[in-house]
């Protein structure tokens, strides 16, 4: 019987070659991450995670997790473009109790610099409300982030959303209809980039 001659295994691991991540100038230049590649241009294009507590420290911004993509790599270095962001499901699920209503309002938008976004906000309620008082809060929230991104340019923007301000200014106006627990805007995406 004749002996089954031995393959040698080629490790690709030793092609490779290590990419520091970068975030974009708006959010400070800052690492988050390592990633082997075999050619940089395998990079472009991949999606990375991370969270906003790493960038900033605050222990309680641990929930909201930011997407970043990756556009173009220099020498060791990947830079990165913000291409949105997503609150971790299980917060969404912690605020939400039995016998109060919630609210999505998900709204196309468009920044004053051309920025095309997809933003998701979420109203809940102290109790269920009716499906009228519903539709009319809906209807604030969408008014409220459509003339929000009139106003601003893309990165004023994705400030508010991140620091909360603009999930305040929809809270103080939509409880004038019916109290309200909690607004959070709990996702971002970018559509189309000027």
């Amino acid at each position: 019987m004749a002996k089954a001659r031995r393959r040698r295994v080629r490790d690709t691991w030793k092609e490779k070659e290590w990419y520091t991540i970068m975030t974009p100038k708006d959010f400070g230049d800052a690492e988050i991450g390592t990633t082997p590649a075999r050619d940089p241009e395998l990079l472009v294009r991949r999606t990375v995670e991370s969270s906003l507590r790493e960038l900033t420290g605050d222990f309680s911004k641990q929930y909201i997790k930011l997407f970043f993509q990756i556009r173009n790599v220099a020498g060791t270095t990947a830079n990165t473009e913000f291409v949105g962001h997503q609150v971790t499901t299980d917060y969404v699920r912690s605020m939400i109790r039995r016998g109060t209503s919630r609210i999505d309002a998900i709204v196309n938008v468009t920044s004053k610099d051309g920025v095309k976004l997809k933003i998701h906000v979420l109203a809940i309620t102290i109790k269920r409300a009716k499906s009228s008082q519903q539709k009319f809060i809906r209807e604030t929230m969408e008014k409220m982030v459509q003339n929000a991104a009139k106003d601003k340019n893309f990165q004023e923007l994705i400030e508010d959303v991140l620091g909360g301000k603009m999930a305040s200014h929809i809270y103080h106006e939509s409880k004038k209809i019916y109290p309200l627990k909690r607004v959070e805007t709990i996702k971002t995406r970018v559509i189309e980039e000027k």
